[in-house]
């Protein structure tokens, strides 16, 4: 019996995702535990696996594809098998191409929640042969009158997708809308692919050797540039720079380093602290601990805490849930944890949402200053710097470390934030009577 795969919802915030890859391809055998595709969430990417053996009978959308959680992606089970109660008709058996008359009414009539279907349904049929054509594809090419007769396919069995109607138009190829409409009823011949590819390369000049690599933005990263420039054009943000003697947490940290192994404190590292000292201050400070949404400010009960971390994909941000709430110990453990899961992909967008304040550390790349961008619907966020020598009144050396806080100027004022950086200065300043209380 066929069985229809449906994108999965990875969080009750994820409304789409977006497929990055296939791993099998239309006519494969597929075996439990495969991996069918790969998908990305706005923060996260995840590998889509098999629960079920059979062939691959039809994928309903293309790589690129922005797919609505829980609508079917592909179908997997026995050649000849009807799957047009998964497909709503736009797809046809592996093994059972459509006749060319009958491919362009099944190209008209596929439903619009099933754009990017691999199987042979989306055929167009002209006099010089025939294409496939995904309904995305023939969309853009109607609306944007491009000459289809110098579009290379590239998607998927020789395919025409969205990006070759792209490039065709960045080369300058341009028709008449009627000129398209003709070409897909077949009145227009259409070019071998293999003659299509160089009509489009023509149109720019020959380059001996690239001096660019163009690389396309990748779902995380597009999300993280709507994110920052959200930020830095709809709040008001101002950042306060401050610095406190380290010699505590350094001497702590030391100390910890040289336990015995059996105490399992080893690990705990001058981030842990930081995290530690700012979900015991955040609560005194219900308009930092808080978020915007909708001109109402939301100020959370325990200290969200966000914690940057850098991965190859980009910036995430996990979110430690009421930090405040767990010793120095479980917080170190659980930011291993989320570091670790954020690295990896694994990384669900659950964990990267509810976060009331962040935290962001540049002090391991020698950052003496910098002015971090709030996460919105956060309303500040934390920049720890590196430690630099100073001189105190008397001539004595000290370790400084230093701290940036930038603040959303709309909800939090000048002075509440200063407060709020110096009694966290005066907590890491003294954090072994912090954690005595």
């Amino acid at each position: 019996m066929a069985t229809a795969v449906i994108m999965p919802r990875q969080g009750q915030s994820v409304e789409s995702c977006i497929i990055t890859s296939w791993n099998k391809a239309v006519g494969d055998t597929v075996a439990e535990g495969d991996v069918l595709f790969s998908y990305e969430t706005d923060k996260s990417a995840f590998d889509e696996v098999a629960t079920v053996s059979g062939t691959m009978l039809a994928q309903l959308y293309s790589e690129g594809d922005v797919v609505v959680c829980l609508e079917n992606v592909c179908v997997i089970g026995e050649p000849g098998e009807d799957i047009s109660a998964f497909t709503g008709g736009a797809a046809a058996p592996a093994d059972e191409a459509p006749k060319a008359e009958e491919a362009a009414p099944a190209a008209d009539t596929a439903p619009a929640a099933h754009v990017e279907e691999a199987a042979p349904a989306a055929e167009i049929t002209a006099d010089a042969g025939r294409i496939f054509i995904s309904p995305r594809a023939k969309n853009l090419a109607l609306k944007t009158g491009v000459d289809m007769t110098k579009v290379a396919p590239t998607g998927p069995h020789g395919r025409i997708i969205e990006r070759d109607i792209e490039k065709a138009l960045d080369a300058g190829f341009k028709a008449t809308a009627a000129a398209v409409e003709d070409f897909l009823a077949g009145k227009i011949a259409i070019p071998a692919a293999e003659e299509a590819a160089p009509a489009v390369a023509a149109a720019a000049p020959a380059v001996v050797e690239a001096e660019y690599t163009e690389i396309p933005m990748s779902g995380i990263r597009k999300a993280i540039a709507r994110s920052m420039t959200a930020s830095l054009s709809e709040m008001a943000q101002l950042t306060l720079n401050a610095s406190f003697d380290a010699t505590d947490i350094l001497a702590y940290r030391k100390k910890l380093k040289a336990a015995p192994e059996d105490m399992g404190v080893g690990k705990i590292t001058l981030n842990d602290i930081v995290l530690y000292a700012v979900s015991r201050v955040l609560p005194k400070y219900p308009f930092i601990n808080a978020n915007l949404v909708d001109n109402t400010i939301r100020s959370f009960t325990h200290a969200n805490v966000g914690m940057a971390v850098d991965t190859e994909r980009g910036l995430l941000v996990p979110t430690l849930r009421a930090a405040d709430t767990m010793s120095l110990a479980e917080i170190s453990a659980m930011a291993k944890t989320m570091a670790g899961k954020a690295k990896d992909g694994g990384l669900t967008p659950d964990e990267m949402s509810g976060g009331s304040f962040t935290v962001t550390n540049l002090g391991s790349l020698g950052v003496e200053s910098f002015t971090p961008v709030i996460n919105p619907p956060q309303t500040a966020i934390l920049g720890v710097c590196t430690t630099v020598n100073r001189l105190r009144a008397d001539g004595t050396v000290y370790p400084a470390m230093g701290l940036s806080l930038t603040f959303d100027h709309r909800v939090v004022d000048g002075a509440p934030a200063a407060k709020f950086l110096k009694e966290l200065c005066d907590a890491l300043e003294n954090f072994s009577l912090l954690l005595a209380k």
